[in-house]
């Protein structure tokens, strides 16, 4: 098997911007991120619970691997593969490519997620013992670890039998550790099973709801019922998971299918960060258990409802617009027209902030915090983690939306001075 000789022959230009510190940060982030995992795993089941304990705690060797592991990952992934595969739901069309193509994409996560908690519901009644996941926390961490790895491996070497007009701009550089890293080529299919949109809402994010429910299971065998802190972490992260599976369609437009090459940043993102450290908080809760009190709980869930509407009817609001600028809910919007042809909204939700999908986003983070209490940095871990990300993110998206939009975005960030937070920043 040779590399296409049309992509030999008409290679694209290499990109020079590079992001996320370059190479140095291409060979750190791979380095210290997975042991971040473990850390913060090993972190979450100590009594001290303490990030800031020096030296900082190593498990041993027998706490780090169980060859139940592997198998329950790969049988999960399998699993979802398979889901993917079903002929359920629509088929909807990605953005035109710079060939002209469109890709096709099944919308049926959501039908992934439902199937799946049919089966897990099958499994408690026959009796699985589900409240194992805390044991298997960290075996499951590396193994997942080791699979993105292999995986990312995997990509980089097959992206070079791509076509030139398949690798992302942004991941083909020529440094091989840098683009190993950001990921060379845009859409990797093996016919049509689309690897990075399968892994981008799948395996990982239906594995958090997983992993958090194992987290109730043993806080069950532990104390004899789940306490009200736990239940309320599960029904707030489950109901962030379905939203996200339930507007599978809004992900075909943002910047991880649409830019991003497919690399080990995407891909250990999906399948160890998310699963293994967004869920923090159950796991810290079977160790630490919390009371709370009806009006603390009550306060909690409104901040999550709050956080929650915000963030749907922002995205709802901009992808509404996208589809159809003429539909009567946002038909009237006041909007800037741009040298692209599209135009930038500059009132409702997209008015008061650039960002107020980032806003709901924040405000859900630190709600599912809250019934940890404030006796540890650790359940905080994901809010703090997560305003760096989307601040960062929100920066990526300024630089390319003033690349794409020129004076357009210049006017636009005149008119709405604010990026996240109204008034504040």
């Amino acid at each position: 098997m040779r590399p296409n000789s049309q992509a030999l022959k008409h290679k694209s230009p290499h990109g020079t911007e590079r992001e996320f510190g370059g190479t140095l940060g291409a060979i750190c982030i791979p380095i210290f991120l997975p042991l971040t995992v473990l850390f913060l795993i090993c972190v979450s089941r100590s009594p001290e619970a303490s990030v800031l304990q020096w030296p900082p705690l190593l498990p041993s060797t027998d706490r780090l691997w169980d060859p139940l592991a592997p198998m329950l990952l790969l049988g999960w992934i399998g699993l979802h593969a398979c889901l993917y595969l079903l002929p359920l739901g629509k088929v909807s069309e990605g953005l035109v490519l710079r060939d002209g193509k469109r890709l096709k994409y099944p919308i049926n996560g959501f039908h992934g997620l439902c199937i799946s908690s049919v089966l897990l519901m099958l499994l408690l009644g026959l009796g699985a013992p589900l409240g194992y996941l805390f044991e298997l926390l960290l075996p499951l961490a590396l193994c997942a670890i080791g699979v993105s790895f292999l995986f990312s491996i995997y990509l980089y070497i097959r992206s070079f039998w791509a076509p030139s007009h398949a690798l992302a701009l942004g991941g083909n550089t020529g440094n091989p550790l840098y683009d190993f890293f950001i990921g060379r080529e845009l859409n990797p299919r093996i016919g049509n099973f689309d690897l990075k949109y399968f892994c981008e809402l799948r395996p990982g994010l239906i594995g958090w709801v997983l992993i958090n429910l194992g987290m109730l299971m043993k806080e069950v065998e532990l104390r004899g019922s789940p306490s009200l802190a736990m239940i309320l972490v599960n029904c707030f992260q489950l109901l962030y998971v379905a939203d996200a599976l339930w507007n599978e369609e809004a992900v075909l437009t943002t910047m991880d299918i649409v830019h991003d090459g497919f690399g080990f940043m995407l891909v250990f993102g999906d399948l160890a960060w998310v699963p293994f450290t967004y869920g923090l908080q159950a796991a810290f809760l079977v160790v630490h258990p919390q009371t709370l009190s009806s009006l603390g709980a009550a306060a909690i869930i409104a901040l999550n409802g709050i956080g929650y509407y915000i963030f749907r009817k922002s995205n709802s609001q901009k992808n509404q617009f996208r589809r159809d600028p003429t539909h009567p809910s946002v038909a009237r919007l006041e909007t800037i027209a741009t040298a692209t042809g599209k135009r930038l909204l500059v009132s409702g939700w997209w008015g008061l902030v650039r960002h107020p999908n980032y806003l709901g986003d924040l405000l859900m983070a630190l709600a599912w915090s809250l019934p940890c209490g404030f006796s540890h940095l650790l359940p905080y871990f994901y809010v703090i983690y997560f305003t760096v990300l989307l601040i960062h993110r929100e920066a990526r998206d300024e630089r390319q939306c003033r690349a794409k939009y020129g004076l357009a975005w210049d006017t636009y960030c005149r008119r709405v001075p604010y990026r996240i937070f109204p008034y504040i920043y």
